[in-house]
């Protein structure tokens, strides 16, 4: 698979949680997993998070994971920073680095638009090619 990597290895459960955790915290939000998608999103997060993929399916994990619902508050925001800060390890000008970084956080939080797919989509052909 080109320019697979594992992109969301550094990014354990437990980083996961903490993270929302500290979303919660800083808008007096109750921080609490739910009843009916914290363990099946904890389970899928655990089994992939550690494995080579594209960029492109790291997104893909981490809106799904968002979608799930894990936590009671906070998951668009809680997956979206973990996938915005893997952007910001790529080595990019600081124009396109803020570019990459939202059309990532859009397709993480669900409100992408079919443009802003497309040209996330490039983007990642580009990695491809230039792997």
């Amino acid at each position: 698979m080109p320019n697979s990597r594992p992109w969301l290895s550094e990014y354990s459960w437990e980083f996961v949680t903490a993270q929302n955790r500290l979303l919660c915290q800083a808008k007096n939000a109750l921080h609490k997993p739910t009843s009916d998608g914290h363990d099946e999103t904890k389970a899928l997060w655990e089994s992939w998070h550690g494995e080579p993929m594209t960029l492109q399916d790291a997104v893909q994990l981490c809106r799904q994971c968002h979608q799930m619902a894990p936590f009671c508050f906070y998951n668009g925001n809680t997956f979206t920073a973990i996938i915005r800060d893997v952007v910001g390890t790529l080595p990019l000008a600081l124009d396109q680095a803020f570019v990459v970084r939202s059309l990532a956080g859009h397709i993480v939080a669900g409100v992408a638009n079919e443009g802003e797919e497309r040209e996330f989509r490039a983007f990642c052909e580009s990695l491809d090619e230039t792997a």
